[in-house]
């Protein structure tokens, strides 16, 4: 058994002392008061006094780039990263080499992930324009959702075709993620740039290029055909203060259409193009101080229901270059709980939100089994957080293996210590359990 004692628990809303108990993979007791004698003889004890206990976070977007990819990241280098930012779950996203777009792939990923992953991981099925048949085929208790790519992709990923969407929109049960941004008016507003700028647009263009308004159309667009369809609709990344407005303050069992923000959106706006570049160049783009405003203001406001991480590693290398030619995405899970945390502590946002937003929020959006809140007879994912424990982050401390982040020289107050997956310590203070793996996650559907 292994007790985490003496932390203040943020869990359901609340922020109090207390202590947990784990036995095997499980939480076994809470206790608010003083833990029995019994207990305290028989337990490993983790001292987490002045510390937070959060429950361990559920990341509902990231790229790992396993298979294929992974001279940028793969499924341990980018796990370990997760530990130690205090994630605990993944979902993974499509577009790996090759594309998981077909349920004989989807279980060979799933096989990776069995020996290689140390949190807990489900995978989403890439929509293309030819494998309709596989994502009727999907099993919603083994697959988070349908990932749609309904502006700029690669390959084949990318489905505008209107009676194509309509028929996914309308015939496919499984929550349907997308990544929302019109290519029309993407590749119109390089025409545009090319002619003013010339052919090397510098990259503080990236956020006039994929606009706010080529945001806003395509997910307006899904919006509309969701509410036409009554499709269960996850928007990815929002990015703008129009899309935030878009979305209803409603109690999350009662909504069809949700919405993820990321920690980037929240923390960086365009003026620092010109001091980080390519760093911060992602899809959608980084943009406005107002739009970022505006973010925090319908993720506090319930219009936004969820914090993911986009995590999408590049090496250095793939980041140099102009706006049409620097990779675009940000390694992310690391730093994602530090940022919030930090953002909680200039009152941007509580703590407890950051817990509803991060933990409890995927899991009541996905249909988890039993992951996302510290109660009994849950999982134990579990994370221990020192409230006041000032670093710095590096190129030096980055774990994922393209070795740099955007928040390096940021300063955060508060440091991941332990995370606990399925009831085992897999990271303490630096170190890894690289012989404990993660579970496939389980949907209630």
């Amino acid at each position: 058994m292994l007790l985490i004692h003496q932390a203040r628990i943020v869990n359901e809303g609340r922020v109090f002392k207390g202590s947990v108990l784990v036995n095997e993979n499980k939480i076994e007791a809470i206790f608010k008061n003083e833990v029995p004698t019994s207990v305290l003889d028989k337990a490993e004890i983790i001292d987490a006094e002045d510390c937070f206990l959060l429950p361990g976070l559920i990341d509902d977007h990231v790229h790992f780039r396993d298979p294929g990819l992974t001279q940028k990241g793969d499924l341990l280098s980018e796990s370990k990263a997760a530990v130690a930012g205090g994630i605990t779950s993944v979902m993974d996203m499509p577009n790996t080499i090759p594309q998981t777009t077909t349920n004989t792939l989807l279980e060979e990923k799933h096989a990776l992930a069995a020996s290689k992953s140390l949190v807990n991981y489900s995978f989403y099925l890439g929509a293309t324009c030819e494998n309709f048949s596989e994502l009727q085929q999907a099993d919603p208790k083994k697959v988070c959702g349908i990932k749609l790519f309904m502006g700029s992709s690669t390959g084949n990923m990318l489905v505008k075709d209107p009676a194509l969407l309509q028929r996914i929109f309308s015939e496919i049960p499984l929550l349907i993620a997308i990544h929302s941004e019109d290519e029309v008016s993407i590749q119109q507003n390089i025409a545009h740039y090319k002619e003013t700028v010339g052919e090397n647009i510098p990259i503080k263009y990236h956020s006039l290029i994929r606009s706010a308004e080529a945001c806003y159309k395509s997910t307006s667009l899904a919006i509309d055909l969701a509410k036409k369809h009554h499709t269960r609709l996850h928007i990815l990344h929002v990015s703008t203060a129009k899309e935030a407005a878009l979305f209803e303050n409603l109690p999350l069992d009662k909504k069809n259409i949700t919405a993820e923000v990321c920690p980037h959106y929240l923390w960086f706006d365009d003026s620092q193009y010109e001091t980080l570049g390519a760093k911060i160049k992602c899809n959608p783009a980084i943009k406005t101080k107002m739009d970022k405003e505006a973010l925090l203001s319908a993720l506090n406001g319930n219009k936004i229901d969820v914090i993911g991480t986009d995590h999408a590693p590049h090496l250095l290398s793939e980041k140099e270059g102009d706006c049409l030619h620097a990779a675009s995405g940000i390694p992310q899970v690391q730093h994602a709980l530090p940022v919030m945390l930090e953002l909680a502590k200039k009152g941007k946002i509580t703590i407890e939100t950051v817990v509803e937003k991060m933990c409890h929020n995927p899991a009541k959006l996905f249909n988890i089994e039993k992951r996302g809140f510290i109660r009994k007879g849950y999982y134990a994912d579990l994370v221990i957080v020192e409230r006041n424990d000032a670093w710095k982050v590096t190129p030096e401390n980055c774990i994922s293996k393209c070795g740099w982040s955007p928040y390096e020289r940021e300063t955060f107050s508060s440091k991941v210590a332990y995370t606990i997956v399925n009831g085992k310590v897999v990271y303490n203070k630096g170190s890894f359990d690289e012989k404990s793996k993660g579970m496939a996650l389980n949907f209630v559907r």
